[in-house]
């Protein structure tokens, strides 16, 4: 007979799930959280280097299309001389350190602007080959790194021409605030640029210089721990499940210095999408972003609560095994053998029958039989009829693994309002959030400089399928806009690319940026450039999906864009276009945040603390310069703090999770045994009883082959026995009366 699927299996699973589970929560609960830095921090930085990276990445994919699109604009139109060239590109965009136009075939230098570009390290003879127009890294003489970008001016009839433009790997809009530095590497650890971190000959202290020299240490060690993990693949490099930043990112521990400890994030520049490349993630390069926070105080309490909570649990788990084996388990097993023994015909000895349930019952059923099966009478009065049964059992082992389960679910360990949060959480948040303000502003100033780059070619004798022509490829370059289009002063549409135009029939605004209808299901951000000369204006619609994607990070929870007004223009998560602010607080810190403090705004972050409820919330309004600085737009960004990896809410987390381990185990297992042994019990005691009382023709079939199938066999060959006999009797008897 198998016993496979049986009694014993649910209760040895349970013995076993318990152990388990009191082994894990000692390990765990009893663990003293002594980290040298709470992971939240740590994640916290690991963010702060993924916001760099991507700023960083951005950026270069952008200044390098753009010097593209720019040449390919002017080689479309007619010649234009090359100091033209450049005054045009400066008057546009801002972003270069340098630029240079330089004749392919001589390498003669024909106009220049800003700062000397390096061309000697240029070897022309290459620039048809293969990515011979490729972006490349060039270190000066002073130690500092350009990014050279090319791209080739052709007229027809004339010798092609080579536009340079030259930039640093210096990070825009990146907010540091106080005691953080940022750098770039490259694959072998040689760090390229960096902010934040005082040349020694500017400080004035013996103090202040050895703490710079010690940061400085640390970067490099930081660097070369960094180059390294660059090298995995960023599938690998991440836990199973996680999602989010695309290239490979983490966060480091450095060593204590004069009470403080810096700990750094890295992550590589990785395209948008996974698998994806771009021009600057072909550079290999790495950005480590860097903090100095003090040491937490050393976390109070032992190992006691989780061991006590181990041992409680032994005891309890302890106390239902044994009350599953005594009740339920060694009933059933007793009776299987005492069935099979009347089945062998050894019928002198009385049954012994339990004293509890259904198998109490089985029991009296078995001896009724075997006193028949002998000739003998029943005893006189009803069946002995036990109330508890095995069901009220398992009731009794799920409460009692339950006291154990509620209170780590519900009471114990509460984070409660007293949580210390620390405070460069609240700071990051802060910097995160200015940066991401910093990032929407560039975006809408980089998309007003393409209208106006295009504005610039649209002269009084440019044909309409000229003006579509440049519009398409604007539109097919650059994934911002909804559609772009030409109005003139009347605003008639001359030309369009993408959808149909939302703003046909009304004059061009005087306004570079703007929300076209504050009534509208979504908002529409409309971008104008003036054509000078023509009159009539370059018009682009923003994509709102474009700017909603700029606010997809992680760790900063909800994000808003709000309005002047503090009505929501866009988010990270669903919204309702121009709806208001989710609660009084924010628009109170939006509005705080939008007081000048000297001479501009300043982003402002705050801790919420109402009982449980505790929220970490900042806000940064657009201070730079640019065409999106008039929009007077704000960013918000607020989570509550028990999403963090703080140790007291993480102790929370891990005592919540051991009383749902509880109660899962005890589902499971009780649950398998009131499906596979207990609801089969109670039919085959009706059963039993039934054949005890009379019922010979009911056919017994067993359900399952185990304990209680093995007494439903015994009990139909008990049925068979009792049937012959009666037959025997009846044969006899008619026989006796001739």
């Amino acid at each position: 007979m198998s016993l496979l699927g049986g009694i014993r299996p649910p209760i040895a699973v349970l013995s076993v799930l318990l152990l388990a589970l009191a082994g894990i929560t000692a390990l765990t609960l009893g663990r003293v959280d002594q980290e040298r830095v709470p992971k939240a921090v740590l994640n916290s930085q690991q963010y702060f280097a993924e916001d760099g990276a991507i700023a960083l990445r951005a950026s270069i994919d952008e200044s390098v299309t753009d010097l593209t699109r720019t040449a390919d604009l002017f080689s479309a139109s007619g010649p234009v001389s090359p100091d033209a060239v450049l005054d045009k590109i400066g008057n546009v965009y801002q972003k270069w350190m340098g630029t240079a136009v330089v004749e392919i075939e001589s390498g003669k230098l024909l106009a220049a602007r800003g700062e000397n570009v390096p061309l000697t390290v240029v070897d022309r003879s290459k620039l048809s080959e293969k990515n011979g127009l490729a972006p490349r890294m060039v270190r000066l003489e002073n130690g500092e790194t350009r990014l050279l970008a090319f791209a080739v001016l052709t007229w027809k009839g004339e010798p092609q021409k080579l536009l340079v433009a030259s930039s640093s790997l210096r990070f825009p809009g990146i907010s540091l605030g106080k005691l953080r530095a940022i750098a770039v590497i490259d694959e072998r650890a040689q760090v390229l640029s960096s902010d934040g971190i005082d040349p020694a000959e500017q400080v004035m202290t013996d103090f202040q210089r050895l703490e710079i020299k010690d940061s400085k240490k640390q970067l490099k060690a930081f660097s070369q721990y960094a180059a390294k993990k660059a090298k995995q693949n960023p599938l690998q490099s991440k836990e199973p499940g996680s999602g989010g930043f695309k290239g490979v990112s983490g966060s480091i521990t450095g060593e204590h210095f004069a009470g403080d400890r810096l700990v750094a994030g890295y992550a590589t520049l990785a395209a948008p999408e996974p698998g994806g490349a771009t021009v600057a993630t072909s550079l290999g390069l790495t950005v480590i972003a860097m903090v100095k926070i003090a040491d937490p105080p050393m976390a109070a309490g032992g190992p006691g609560f989780g061991l006590a909570a181990a041992g409680a649990l032994l005891l309890i788990g302890g106390i239902t095994v044994a009350l599953l084996l005594g009740t339920v388990q060694r009933p059933l097993i007793r009776l299987y053998l005492e069935s099979r023994r009347l089945t062998r015909g050894d019928l002198t000895r009385p049954v012994t029958v339990p004293k509890y349930g259904e198998a109490a019952r089985i029991g009296d059923a078995l001896e009724r039989i075997r006193r028949q099966l002998n000739g003998e009478a029943d005893p006189e009065g009803p069946p002995r009829k036990r109330r508890l049964g095995a069901r009220p059992l398992l009731a009794v082992a799920a409460v009692l693994l339950l006291v154990w389960s509620a209170p780590l679910m519900l009471l114990l360990n509460r984070a409660g309002d007293s949580v210390v949060v620390p405070q460069q959480i609240i700071n990051d948040q802060r910097e995160r959030t200015d940066t991401l303000t910093d990032r929407v502003r560039r975006a809408l100033n980089e998309g007003h400089a393409d209208l106006l780059s295009v504005a610039s070619l649209v002269g009084k004798d440019t044909e309409r399928a000229e003006m579509t022509e440049v519009l398409e490829r604007t539109l097919a370059q650059h994934l911002r806009y909804e559609s772009l289009y030409v109005l003139d002063k009347e605003g008639e549409v001359l030309a369009r690319a993408g959808g149909d135009p939302r703003s046909d029939g009304v004059a061009p605004s005087t306004q570079p940026v703007r929300i076209l209808d504050s009534k509208a299901k979504e908002p529409v951000i409309i971008g104008t450039a003036e054509i000078s000369g023509r009159g009539g204006a370059v018009v682009g619609e923003f994509r709102i999906d474009f700017l909603n994607s700029l606010l997809k990070r992680p760790g900063l929870g909800q994000v808003r864009v709000v309005d002047a007004e503090r009505r929501v223009i866009g988010g990270n998560t669903g919204y309702l276009a121009f709806e208001k602010l989710a609660n009084g607080r924010l628009d109170a810190l939006v509005a705080g945040s939008n007081q000048k403090v000297g001479l501009s705004a300043r982003p402002s972050g705050v801790l919420y603390r109402t009982g449980d409820d505790i929220q970490i919330a900042a806000a940064a309004p657009f201070v730079g310069g640019g065409a999106a600085k008039s929009l007077g737009w704000t960013v918000v960004s607020y989570q509550p703090a028990s999403g963090l990896a703080i140790p007291e809410y993480s102790l929370q987390n891990r005592t919540v999770l051991a009383g749902l381990l509880g109660i899962t185990a005890a589902a499971a297992c009780l649950g398998w045994l009131h499906i596979v042994v207990v609801r089969p019990l109670r039919a085959v005691t009706d059963q039993a009883e039934a054949l005890a009382g009379g019922d010979r023709r009911t056919v017994l079939y067993p359900r399952h082959h185990d304990e209680v199938g093995a007494v439903t066999r015994s009990l139909e060959l008990l049925r068979q026995q009792l049937s012959e006999l009666r037959k025997r009797d009846g044969a006899k008897t008619p026989a006796g009366r001739n």
